[in-house]
């Protein structure tokens, strides 16, 4: 006879990160609020205090403030302050199958941005750019546009 498996709801799996509600103590406290009797043992191990046995293990032996207990050791020590990456979270998604070549003169360029003008982007960043500028030239110049040259010249 075949055993079937239990397997955890999505409810499990996706818990919600921060509680909107206002935590409440005492006798009043809701059975998930983290005052609740019982609470401490249904905590997820990834939110055991610093240096618990649950705690994550990069931050063990770290300083008093959560930092590292040597800071040159970081890369971000090294690097210097941080700059926001420039990424931005987009809604569509679109696939295009390009050759082996047009990938590699994508990586070039990618590279040569990061070596020649420290500017670290990624590849879709990169195309998403490319794609503006065709477009913008196209609407500029129409008739006479390199996307219109390019595609008539095929």
């Amino acid at each position: 006879m075949a055993r079937r498996v239990s397997l955890p709801s999505a409810d499990d799996l996706f818990r919600p990160t921060a509680d909107p509600t206002p935590p409440q103590t005492g006798d009043h406290a809701s059975p998930g609020s983290p005052d609740a009797p019982g609470a401490a043992a249904d905590r997820a191990p990834d939110s055991a205090p610093d240096g618990a046995p649950g705690a994550p293990a990069d931050d063990r032996g770290a300083g008093s403030a959560g930092e590292p207990a040597d800071p040159a050791a970081t890369p971000r020590a090294r690097r210097g302050p941080a700059r926001p990456s420039g990424r931005v979270r987009h809604d569509e998604k679109m696939t295009v199958y390009i050759t082996s070549e047009e990938l590699l003169a994508i990586e070039h360029a990618r590279l040569a941005l990061r070596s020649g003008h420290g500017l670290a982007v990624d590849r879709g960043r990169l195309v998403r750019e490319a794609v503006a500028m065709v477009l913008a030239d196209f609407e500029a110049d129409g008739e006479d546009s390199a996307l219109v040259r390019r595609l008539t010249r095929e």
